[in-house]
């Protein structure tokens, strides 16, 4: 790893003089572009240089503490010091490590969320509905904007599904992790008898695509236009305006109606298409990683169950965890930053030891 740090520290400095030559700062793509990369260093380079101090101080007291001519009190003091010393490196070795992991690439961007019923019937297209709600409120308390694409309604407020897209700064570094099933157990509202029911809902949290990462060959794509229909599938207007794209090649088949417009619905539809191709290109990509190093670290199965909430008892479990809540009602109005950060903190301790193992295997 110091190898690496020396290498990060030469960079550094050849950036701080390139920053200072006239024609670097006369080429303004060209110093911003020097300027992101010795800020994305810096923290790095600082925590590099702290390391060695420590490291210069640990070989001064460790010289103390090993004279045998030095005074007794002098050499313990010493050897605690190293002690101490010790303990700053380990913990300075590790925020450099942190920093040395490589950032998700999609974090910063956009998400479009897709929220279907499973099992369960109208219970869990209820549930469905009380997903998304959830998914706006946190949205909304932190200011990003959220716009449904569209929406397949039941006949009682529920949803069978739901698509829409959240924007907003970092929104999927913190969304990413809710991809999966999602389990409810309480008595349903339609349930005379009073029992427990159990139905799932799936949730899927894409990074919204650019034009440039996806590129659609028009033939490749078949597009149909129907009448647009509500709860129970009776039409609601007698234009063609809504919108089914079919991607031949994958399969992939996504329907947009929430807009009176053709063209609009065609855009958003476009839009989900482009986040799911996406997606599947990124789970390809990394189902290939995986199979090289011989393990799946971070697959995102969406079949597993990841979360149960368990409204008798006020409950939410996260399986992957194994964080427990006794305020479903919190969470379900938005509170998930809890259950996020937990996930955030295992997903980083698991990346650093992936990064150790193989550091030790090399």
């Amino acid at each position: 790893m110091l190898g690496k740090l020396e290498a990060v520290e030469a960079r550094y400095e050849e950036l701080n003089r390139l920053l200072t030559e006239p024609q670097v700062l006369s080429d303004s793509s060209l110093f911003q572009k020097y300027s992101k990369e010795q800020a994305a260093l810096t923290e790095i380079v600082s925590g590099y240089r702290r390391l060695k101090t420590i490291m210069r101080q640990i070989d001064e007291s460790k010289e103390i503490q090993d004279d045998r001519s030095a005074d007794p009190e002098l050499r313990e003091m010493a050897a605690s010091e190293v002690d101490r010393l010790r303990n700053e490196g380990a913990d300075a070795e590790r925020e450099i490590k942190l920093l040395l992991l490589p950032k998700d690439p999609n974090d910063e961007r956009n998400v479009i969320l897709e929220v279907r019923a499973g099992t369960g019937g109208e219970e869990a297209a209820l549930f469905a509905a009380e997903l998304f709600r959830m998914y706006v409120r946190y949205a909304e308390d932190r200011r990003w904007k959220v716009e449904v694409l569209n929406t397949s309604e039941t006949g009682i407020g529920g949803l069978k599904e739901v698509i829409a897209s959240i924007e907003g700064r970092g929104a999927y570094s913190r969304l990413k992790y809710e991809s999966g099933v999602h389990r409810v157990q309480r008595v349903p509202v339609t349930e005379s008898g009073g029992r427990i029911h159990t139905s799932a809902v799936t949730v899927a949290m894409l990074p919204e695509a650019e034009d440039v990462e996806v590129q659609i060959d028009q033939k490749d794509l078949r597009i149909d236009t129907f009448c647009s229909s509500g709860p129970g599938g009776q039409s609601v207007n007698t234009t063609y305006s809504a919108v089914r794209i079919t991607h031949l090649p994958s399969g992939l088949v996504v329907s947009c109606q929430d807009e009176k417009s053709q063209i609009k619905n065609k855009a958003r539809a476009m839009k989900v298409l482009m986040a799911r191709l996406l997606d599947k290109k990124r789970s390809e990509a990394e189902a290939e990683r995986a199979k090289t190093r011989k393990e799946q670290v971070g697959t995102g199965d969406r079949s597993e169950r990841i979360r149960t909430y368990n409204f008798p008892q006020n409950r939410v479990t996260d399986h992957r965890v194994g964080v427990t809540l006794h305020r479903l009602d919190a969470v379900m109005g938005g509170d998930l930053d809890e259950i996020i950060d937990a996930l955030a903190t295992a997903e980083t301790a698991e990346r650093l030891k992936s990064i150790e193992v193989e550091a030790a295997v090399s």
